[in-house]
């Protein structure tokens, strides 16, 4: 993470303070639009190749709006729980480097709408649940405020739902969602890649033991 230690303190207190609060709000606000009003109200504010090009630029934003938590099993619920790790993580990294986490993940949209035509908002959400996970593996948080489990299942979880997703989606959906993990793989890709190297060697070392003893 050298590069982003030296973007930090060169630029350090221009992060926006918040961001989360704002980003959940914006997302609230927007359900209950389309929930009360106009089922219609998403589709102006999505990411689309074809509405930029006709001058409709607020979608470069607007976009992180559209509501990831309708359709959901737990509705606002998952909302409140987006809301708490976001700013779990800001406490962690601060106000600048969670503007630039979520940065990357706009920038890797944007890049996936100019290629595909489309782009979602919900691999950058996802990423921060998946860099909460690997920050804070073990911690036990209570589901729907009852049941117990660590946060490492639920990363896992995500990750299964992030591969079925992507092997059973067209190219748009693939792009997106390598895409929309951009701040995901900035701040932790080096990371994740060489624990996965470690495990695969420590995997091989196991099976060459147990042939060798058996």
């Amino acid at each position: 993470m050298n590069w982003i230690d030296k973007l930090e303190r060169r630029c350090g207190g221009r992060g926006i303070p918040y961001l989360i609060n704002g980003l959940m709000l914006g997302q609230l606000a927007a359900g209950l639009i389309i929930l009360l009003f106009s089922w219609q109200f998403s589709y102006q504010i999505d990411l689309s190749r074809a509405y930029l090009a006709v001058g409709q630029v607020w979608r470069l934003v607007t976009f992180l709006f559209q509501p990831i938590w309708l359709g959901s099993a737990l509705g606002v619920l998952n909302l409140v729980f987006y809301f708490w790790v976001g700013n779990a993580l800001t406490r962690v990294w601060g106000d600048f480097r969670m503007t630039l986490y979520i940065a990357l993940g706009m920038l890797g949209a944007w890049i996936s709408c100019f290629l595909t035509g489309y782009a979602s908002c919900e691999p950058i959400f996802m990423s921060l649940l998946l860099a909460y996970a690997w920050l804070w593996p073990n911690q036990t948080v209570l589901l729907m405020g009852i049941i117990p489990f660590k946060i490492k299942y639920l990363g896992w979880y995500e990750m299964a739902w992030w591969a079925v997703s992507f092997f059973r989606g067209g190219f748009p959906t693939k792009v997106c969602l390598v895409l929309g993990l951009a701040g995901f793989w900035a701040f932790y890709g080096r990371e994740v890649f060489d624990w996965c190297v470690d495990t695969v060697k420590s995997w091989k070392r196991r099976r060459d033991w147990e042939n060798r003893n058996r």
